[in-house]
Order: C-alpha cells, then structure tokens, then sequence
C-alpha cells in the first residue's frame, strides 16, 4: 500500500511539471478562448520592442510549428489578450499565438519569462 502511494504521488506530481511545460507555464484556465483556438496555441520566445494600441513589436527566433523564421515584427494583440505580469521594451517574454478564421495569428497573451 505504501508503494502504491509513494507512485501515485511521483505520478501526479511529474504529471503537473508536465502540464507546465506544455504549455509554457501559463495558466491557461481563465482564459475566453474556444476550445480550438486553444489546441491550435503556439508558444514562443520572444522580446518585447513596443506595444502599441492593439500591437506588439517583437522580435523573435524561428518558430517551426507554423514555419516562421526568426524575425522582427507587428503582431496585432486580440481585443482580450492576457498580460500576465509586467514587461518592458527589451523584456523577454512568452507568447502564446492564436490562428484567426483569416489564418493570421495574433497575440493571445504574453507573460514574462
């Protein structure tokens, strides 16, 4: 009985340091997205050049999930994108990229790394 719950507990303890890292670290339960557009999320490094009304500048390193190389550029922010902690200019920071009806990916949160 011991041994049972020495490995249960190894198990649901490897399976939340898993969760995690799948998805980065963010929390993504309080979140107004569609079960879609949470299965289609793209996570990536980036830093912070200026966020401007409804974008972001950013530059980033590739990102082969939706075959972007490594770039500068404007994102559009969604209208309920999550800002989870602080950030400048400069910061780096982990975005998670949401794919539009239109095919485009915007911005769906950014927290801090």
């Amino acid at each position: 009985m011991k041994t049972l719950f020495q490995t249960l507990t190894i198990l649901a303890l490897s399976t939340g340091a898993a969760l995690a890292q799948a998805s980065h670290g963010m929390d993504h339960a309080n979140m107004p997205m569609s079960d879609q557009q949470m299965e289609g999320a793209v996570h990536a490094t980036a830093t912070i050049n200026e966020i401007g009304d409804g974008t972001a500048n950013v530059s980033h390193g590739p990102i082969p999930e939706i075959g972007w190389p490594a770039m500068t550029m404007d994102l559009p922010l969604l209208e309920n994108a999550e800002m989870m902690g602080e950030f400048s200019p400069g910061d780096e920071v982990t975005l998670m990229l949401l794919k539009g009806d239109d095919g485009m990916y915007a911005i769906g949160a950014i927290m801090p790394n």
